[in-house]
């Protein structure tokens, strides 16, 4: 078993990547994973040893304040909740909080070799091996074959809980397991029963999960899972007879991720955005990470080619501050610490040095180096990274111009004086990963800060992801930069796509660029003929010219009057605060800095704002408690025609 031949990591490593191969290269168990285990004391030495002694300290008095309490229950009303009020937070906090008190007491362990938090570690492996499922409820089958509310336990899913817990356990086996063989006998091999039924064994008996390309597009799901298979292979199948097995389990884990790997496109660009850029190609390079290691360096993916792009697609979508570009799911302003450990070793090895800058830009020397909040395997690694730990908080720009074709987003910045203006224009289909309806959408920052933006994306609940995710107002286009026509919003699907897609230059550069494109496929309404977008940065400028080509507007049932379903406008989705000044024009402050932005428009079409209040915490956290949409009235009929407009962006 092994990779086609004719996927990237095959036509890298060939022969290498077999079965029979890796069961001559794979590293035994115990020195599977890039990380000291705590039985060297040389390197868990808090005064002089390998790991981050700073951040170690502060993981262990957050331990301290759990002792003596009880550990988080996710009991089975908050499992039902998914179904009955769609709420799948309530239950995912428990469980991710149970992960996180391991994780903090493993790290205890490891530095003191305490017994008592050894017994701390195996109250906390017991609970997750008592665990009904390690699936997260939004996840679990049961119901939709069963109509349970409780989970299957003779069937068991598959899903990124279940990876995460079976990775966990194996990064605590690898950091205490001979400590744990003294203090608590037989508790790891509870541990390697429970990570074969409810993990290794579903991966290789169900080949028909739709995360490995089965009938549905490839996502983050594939690297995410099949790291942690691999990291669980790797530790937990340890017998003496077992070789054979993990060495195609390991083999099998390259196979599938492979297949991730082929989808990424020749420019880096990730279609469900920055956000989610940390949980597929951060994961993808974790799992490479870990394969070099445990093949003693002959898997060894820096040569590559898609992974130097996707690696570059983080920094190049970074706005300014903490404020970066968004589109589908993705965050405009990530809050979650990050693990920027990852594309800070691999930007090291790939001699990235615009990509190093920028990750060594979230690094604090005064601060810890990680968290456990991302889980157990990240605050280890980031740990005993000395590179990391060293790394000075550089101050990153952002890139230069940016064009990825293959989601036909455009982003490019220009200096006006003392400000930064910068202009982001979305092309693309309305099916692509964590999709909104958002073709033709225009982002305008200013320092870094948006002000003409993407709302992003509200808590994930059983509706996100369900038959009625365009209910929600954040994936609906009448909420994002784009036309409404004739009171419509665009169409869901592949096929409602922008065409004509192209650069206003050949060959942009920053201070100058700009996109066109025809946005009437996406509407899915015969009587738009056309509908062109030109949105263009030119020193201290932005405009965006939108004009139109209606026909007739069809009449009801196929004859009568015609039927004019509503308003035509332009739409603006402003973060700030919002003042009409006049006819056509429009000032705006900023939701921060000392910069203001005039709008203008010609003709003076009439304006009216209206007050968007937030209360969804994933919304009010980079917007505060309010958007303001700004509506220009176009004002076409039904008899149809053509007509134009044009929004100038200027920093007063």
């Amino acid at each position: 078993m092994g990779t086609s031949g004719t996927t990237p990591l095959a036509q890298a490593w060939g022969e290498q990547a077999t079965t029979e191969a890796l069961r001559q290269s794979l590293r035994p168990p115990p020195g599977a994973l890039p990380v000291p285990p705590a039985t060297d004391r040389a390197a868990w030495d808090l005064d002089g040893g390998l790991v981050h002694a700073g951040t170690v300290r502060q993981v262990v008095d957050r331990a301290e304040a759990d002792r003596g309490t009880p550990w988080p229950q996710p009991r089975a009303t908050l499992w039902a909740d998914y179904v009955r009020t769609g709420d799948r937070v309530r239950y995912e906090r428990e469980v991710f909080g149970r992960q996180q008190r391991l994780a903090r007491a493993a790290v205890a362990a490891a530095a003191t070799a305490d017994e008592a938090w050894l017994d701390e570690v195996a109250d906390g492996v017991v609970t997750l091996c008592e665990q009904s499922t390690w699936c997260w409820s939004a996840h679990d089958d049961a119901h939709g074959r069963k109509g349970w509310l409780v989970p299957d336990v003779t069937d068991p899913y598959l899903d990124l809980g279940a990876g995460e817990v079976a990775g966990q356990l194996a990064w605590v086996d690898h950091l205490l397991g001979p400590l744990l063989d003294e203090r608590v006998p037989g508790l790891r091999a509870r541990v390697r029963h429970e990570a074969r039924r409810r993990v290794l064994d579903p991966y290789l008996d169900r080949r028909d999960w739709w995360w490995l390309g089965n009938g549905r597009p490839v996502n983050n799901w594939n690297p995410w899972i099949c790291g942690n298979v691999l990291l669980a292979a790797l530790v937990l199948v340890d017998g003496q007879d077992e070789a054979q097995l993990r060495a195609r389990l390991v083999a099998q884990t390259v196979a599938d991720v492979d297949v991730f790997v082929a989808t990424l496109p020749a420019d880096g660009a990730v279609d469900e955005g920055s956000s989610y850029w940390w949980e597929g190609i951060c994961r993808l390079l974790e799992m490479l990470d870990v394969l070099q290691h445990a093949t003693g360096g002959r898997l060894d993916a820096a040569g590559v080619p898609a992974l130097r792009e996707s690696l570059a697609f983080l920094h190049r979508m970074h706005l300014g501050g903490g404020w970066y570009l968004a589109f589908a799911d993705s965050s405009p302003r990530p809050t979650r610490a990050q693990p920027w450990d990852v594309p800070h070793r691999w930007a090291v090895l790939l001699r990235d040095e615009d990509a190093r800058r920028h990750a060594a830009a979230h690094r604090d020397p005064a601060g810890p180096v990680a968290g456990e909040g991302r889980g157990l395997g990240r605050l280890l690694r980031a740990v005993a990274d000395p590179a990391w730990a060293g790394a000075a908080g550089e101050h990153a720009e952002p890139s230069g111009t940016v064009w990825l074709p293959s989601v036909q987003v455009l982003l490019t910045h220009a200096a006006t004086g003392a400000h930064r203006l910068s202009l982001a224009v979305k092309g693309g289909h309305n099916g692509e990963n964590h999709n909104h309806n958002d073709v033709g959408s225009v982002t305008v920052a200013l320092d870094g800060v948006p002000v003409l933006v993407d709302p992003g994306r509200p808590t994930y609940t059983r509706q996100t992801f369900g038959p009625d995710r365009y209910e929600l107002w954040p994936m609906q286009s009448r909420w994002h930069n784009v036309p409404l026509v004739r009171g419509s919003g665009q169409g869901v699907g592949a096929r409602y796509a922008a065409s004509a897609v192209g650069l206003v230059d050949d060959e942009p550069a920053d201070g100058r660029a700009g996109l066109a494109l025809d946005l009437a496929g996406a509407y899915g309404r015969e009587d738009v003929r056309s509908w062109r977008r030109r949105a263009v940065l030119d020193g201290e400028v932005v405009t965006v010219t939108d004009a139109w080509d209606l026909a007739p507007a069809p009449r009801a049932g196929g004859d009568g009057d015609p039927d004019d379903d509503g308003p035509t406008r332009l739409h603006w989705m402003v973060a700030g605060t919002v003042r009409l000044t006049g006819a056509g024009r429009a000032e705006v402050e900023p939701l921060e800095g000392d910069g203001r932005l005039v709008l203008t428009w010609e003709p003076a079409l009439e304006a009216t704002v209206e007050a968007k209040d937030l209360d969804d915490p994933y919304l009010v956290e980079p917007w505060g408690p309010r958007l303001t949409r700004l509506a220009l009235d176009a004002d076409v009929g039904p008899e149809g025609g053509q007509g134009s407009c044009a929004l100038r962006v200027e920093v007063r």
